[in-house]
C-alpha cells in the first residue's frame, strides 16, 4: 500500500511540473502578452539615467515571437525586464 501512494504521489507531481513547465515554454496567446503594437512603454531610469520619463518612453513596433518587442525610433530587441511595470 505505501509504494503505491509513493508511485501516486510522484506521478501527481510530474504532473504539476509538467504543466506548469508547458505553460510557460507554451505559445503566447494574444491576451497573454505583456505588450502590444502601439502602445507606450518607458525604459527603466536605471537603464538610462539622467533623461527625464519622456526621452525614455517609445512607442512598440512590433511584439516579436520570442515575447520581445522592437521599437519605433529606438534599434533593437527588448524585453519586458528592461522597461517599467505598467499599472
Amino acid at each position: 500500500m505505501g509504494g503505491f501512494a509513493l508511485a501516486a504521489g510522484a506521478i501527481a507531481a510530474a504532473g504539476v511540473y509538467l504543466k506548469k513547465r508547458n505553460k510557460r515554454d507554451g505559445p503566447k496567446q494574444w491576451g497573454d502578452v505583456w505588450a502590444r503594437p502601439g502602445m507606450k512603454v518607458t525604459f527603466r531610469a536605471e537603464l538610462m539615467p539622467g533623461r527625464e520619463r519622456e526621452k525614455r518612453s517609445f512607442r512598440v513596433n512590433e511584439l516579436l515571437p520570442s515575447g520581445r518587442v522592437s521599437l519605433q525610433g529606438f534599434e533593437g530587441e527588448h524585453a519586458e525586464k528592461e522597461f517599467e511595470p505598467v499599472h
